[in-house]
């Protein structure tokens, strides 16, 4: 509050300056050491710093979950990892991306309304190029999708959703689906310009091909959720899983993973003479190898016979179905083997 003068007290300070026993300066008011924020009122923040550091830790399990899902169905090493959360308005999110790119519309279900995962075309064509076998080195040139390529897209962007319902498993049962793919974004207007979203950017690599995919999500399909995206909420929802669940959702994960086995089923040295002159219908005991389906016999690293193992009166031996391939005694002289030398 100012504080007020009496008239005796601005006399004294009239005296004292025309008696030169003052300086006006004295009385000058002090700089204002507030600070102050600058505050846009055309593009108000609706986002906390603690529900975008909620949305971060949420699309970092999502990052995670892509990388492996991709790298398995590529073939390829895939690396994908949060760069940054934004919010911004819905004009310059469009403003920001490259024309033609991929824009897939994502319906939130049960959320209202839409959102966007945009991949750069530099990653596009390199999963393009890698599932049609090529080395995954994409293309320089820019053009629209074709029909067929946008339907590989759709394959890869359906699997990508199914991670995303994982990572937001914690928040809501996000069941998000896809809409359609765009490649202009002016034709992707799911909210009006100035309307605030959050901006997940990703920063990709397929192989040796770096690039951005981004994912967009306006504020008024988030709105409804906007509570539960607190670290409080996102820790305690943490510890409500139970470990059945994960294990389950591991299960899941590792019946669609194709692994290639190869299996010792166990040794037996035999001359290099007695090895040319097995025929179909032969039986070689074996130790330590159990019965069990037909296995491949291999010379070096070429299959020569098929086999079936079995028992031989307390003994386990295998028996020669057929022979896959002629064996040549100049393959076991690369090896330095001939004769009686035993392999």
């Amino acid at each position: 509050m100012t504080e007020v003068l009496s008239q005796e007290e601005i006399d004294q300070l009239l005296t004292a300056i025309n008696a030169g026993d003052t300086e006006p300066e004295d009385f000058r008011p002090a700089a204002d050491t507030r600070k102050i924020k600058i505050y846009d009122f055309k593009r108000p923040d609706k986002f906390s710093k603690e529900q975008i550091r909620t949305v971060s830790m949420m699309h970092e399990t999502f990052a995670r979950l892509t990388t492996t899902a991709l790298s398995a169905n590529l073939r390829s090493m895939v690396h994908v990892h949060v760069a940054s959360v934004d919010q911004l308005t819905y004009e310059e999110f469009i403003r920001s991306i490259p024309t033609p790119t991929t824009l897939a519309i994502i319906n939130m279900d049960p959320l209202k309304g839409n959102a966007i995962l945009e991949i750069d075309p530099a990653i596009t064509f390199s999963i393009i190029d890698r599932l049609f076998g090529g080395t995954g080195e994409g293309t320089k040139s820019q053009h629209e999708l074709t029909d067929i390529e946008q339907s590989v897209m759709e394959g890869i962007i359906v699997r990508i959703l199914t991670n995303m319902r994982e990572a937001w498993a914690q928040v809501i049962d996000l069941r998000p689906r896809l809409g359609q793919i765009d490649t202009n974004p002016q034709f992707a207007q799911i909210v009006p310009p100035t309307e605030m979203v959050v901006l997940v950017t990703l920063e990709t690599k397929v192989g040796d091909v770096e690039g951005m995919m981004n994912f967009c999500i306006p504020y008024l399909t988030i709105e409804p959720i906007i509570g539960k995206l607190s670290t409080q909420f996102w820790y305690s929802s943490t510890r409500r899983g139970t470990s059945t669940e994960n294990l389950n959702i591991l299960k899941d994960k590792i019946v669609t993973v194709d692994v290639d086995v190869v299996a010792e089923m166990g040794k037996i040295q035999v001359p290099v003479r007695d090895v040319l002159s097995l025929r179909a219908g032969d039986v070689v005991r074996l130790y330590n190898v159990r019965v069990g389906d037909p296995f491949s016999l291999n010379i070096g690293n070429k299959t020569k016979y098929l086999c079936r193992p079995g028992v031989v009166g307390k003994k386990v031996a295998v028996q020669i179905i057929e022979k896959t391939a002629e064996l040549e005694q100049n393959e076991f002289s690369e090896l330095g083997m001939e004769g009686d030398e035993m392999v």
